[in-house]
């Protein structure tokens, strides 16, 4: 482990002397591929040096104790020193381990969330849009962009459907885990009787691929245009701005009709449409790897039932990890992060057992 820790420290002083260098900082896209890297090994870089500086602290504590010809009180000071250092060591090596893990390689990247309401009507659509409302103001806590490629609204204020990217560094990969079936259970407002009923929600979470990732074949493509629809009636009927896609290899269809512009439309529906397409691509890959896994946090399915959201207990429950918070008030105000933490900090602890029973 450490011999490869040295070799990154080499190319991280390599990156950085290359970040100086006239000729690559007059070339853009060079000089942002290296500031990425450089940042991405920067925590690596800095454990090491932690871990390095524990590690001679100790065993100068060793070979002063070794001399001998010490008082009494100054031995016990640099044998505690010594027990220090060796403390250090310990817990910055376990931090090692898990900074040495393999990166997901999309945990930069923007994202681009899907929200439909399931079973349950109304009340579904109506949770839909208190679950895109949360990610919105979490997004808002994390400084990241909200931007709704597509939505379907109901005419009680639910969401059908909703598509929005989420633009920020990191965005995917906290975000990520956030793939499955959300259930709730609440009193509707439209029950006379007050009985708890039991709805749900899908949630899928794609990382936003770019152009040199996915090349779609225009004609592998179906594109229709339509009049727009749905509730409020703004520009609706008026004009075929509202756009289909269909990418035939696949059979993915795409929808988005939120702008006027039939080019705006496009464009978004692209965007969605490259980054399923991507998205379907690497399921493919790493269904082999999730099938030999003994646990992980999910498989990211859109069937799999992942967190209960209850109302009357005022409880949020993730399934996957057995956490339960009774604090849903602020969950669903966008207080995500316990919940979040707990997910990577599993599902780091199960990559590090696997790397370790390897």
């Amino acid at each position: 482990m450490f011999e490869q820790l040295s070799a990154v420290e080499q190319k991280y002083e390599e990156i950085a002397g290359q970040l100086v260098d006239p000729e690559v900082i007059c070339d853009r896209a060079q000089y942002t591929r290296l500031m990425r890297e450089h940042k991405q090994l920067t925590p690596l870089v800095e454990k090491y040096r932690e871990y390095e500086a524990a590690k001679t602290a100790m065993e100068e504590a060793r070979e002063m104790l070794s001399g001998g010809g010490l008082d009494r009180d100054f031995r016990d000071m640099v044998e505690e020193e010594m027990e220090s250092a060796k403390a250090q060591i310990e817990t910055v090596s376990e931090a090692l381990k898990i900074l040495l893990l393999p990166r997901d390689p999309n945990d930069d990247k923007n994202v681009i969330v899907e929200i439909r309401g399931g079973a349950g009507g109304e009340e579904a659509a109506l949770f839909a849009a208190a679950l895109f409302r949360m990610y919105a103001m979490y997004a808002e806590q994390k400084g990241f962009k909200v931007e709704t490629l597509n939505s379907n609204e109901t005419e009680l204020g639910g969401l059908k459907e909703i598509s929005f990217m989420l633009e920020g560094e990191g965005a995917y990969s906290r975000l990520k885990f956030e793939s499955g079936v959300h259930r709730v259970q609440r009193v509707p407002e439209t029950e006379a009787s007050g009985r708890i009923h039991t709805s749900t929600v899908t949630v899928a979470v794609l990382p936003e691929a770019e152009d040199v990732e996915i090349e779609i074949n225009p004609s592998d493509l179906q594109i229709d245009t339509y009049r727009a629809g749905g509730a409020g009636g703004q520009h609706v009927n008026k004009t075929e701005s509202a756009i289909r896609i269909t990418h035939l290899p696949t059979g993915v269809v795409v929808e988005c009709q939120d702008e006027r512009s039939q080019f705006k439309n496009k464009d978004r529906a692209m965007k969605i449409l490259r980054s399923r397409i991507y998205e379907q691509k690497q399921a493919e890959q790493n269904a082999q790897i999730a099938s030999e896994r003994k646990l992980q946090v999910g498989t990211g399915d859109r069937s799999e039932r992942i967190r209960t959201y209850n109302y009357p207990q005022s409880r949020v429950t993730d399934h996957r990890i057995g956490l339960t918070l009774y604090r849903l008030e602020y969950i669903l105000n966008g207080d995500l992060d316990e919940v979040i933490d707990a997910l990577i900090t599993f599902d780091r602890a199960e990559k590090l057992k696997e790397s370790q029973e390897m």
